[in-house]
């Protein structure tokens, strides 16, 4: 978009660095897509060439494999049973399974994963852990994969779940 814009408005690199104070090397960066550009930024940018950044907003349904759909609405079913008081109830279950992950599971991010679990579990982040429990983010999705979260949700909940998902 920014390339269009400074061809249609004959606008040079080193001329949007004089009007933008943004140094020509990030601009070119920006354009060759070594860099990402923000929305804040790419909308200064562009209002130096006269123009303004619309961005519009509208829910997408995002592309889920089954087993990620299935492990997400898992997760967001013990999400809504997630407080302060419920995760230190849980806190001997959880930490069991993260010492069981760590015994079988290699690699990354799995292991990365494991200890930003073991992190948000001992720091009492409930915040953080409804977050990663219920995100649809790609992070999220991968920290699911390693969930030490497994054996907390009630048995009847977790077969309404899974019903649901089929």
């Amino acid at each position: 978009m920014l390339r269009e814009v400074m061809r249609e408005t004959r606008t040079t690199q080193s001329c949007l660095s004089r009007l933008s104070g943004v140094r020509q090397p990030s601009i070119s960066q920006f354009l060759s897509g070594k860099v990402d550009l923000s929305d804040e930024q790419l909308d200064r940018l562009l209002s130096c060439m006269g123009y303004r950044l619309e961005v519009v907003r509208r829910p997408v349904i995002p592309d889920l494999t089954r087993s990620e759909r299935r492990s997400w609405r898992l997760h967001r079913q013990l999400s809504n049973h997630l407080t302060k008081r419920s995760l230190e109830e849980w806190r001997p279950v959880i930490e069991r399974n993260l010492r069981r992950l760590r015994s079988s599971v290699t690699g990354q991010p799995h292991c990365r994963n494991l200890d930003r679990w073991d992190s948000l579990v001992e720091r009492s982040d409930v915040l953080g852990l409804h977050r990663v429990l219920t995100g649809l983010d790609r992070d999220s999705i991968e920290m699911r994969e390693v969930s030490p979260m497994s054996g907390l949700l009630p048995q009847s909940e977790r077969q309404a779940v899974l019903q649901g998902a089929s």
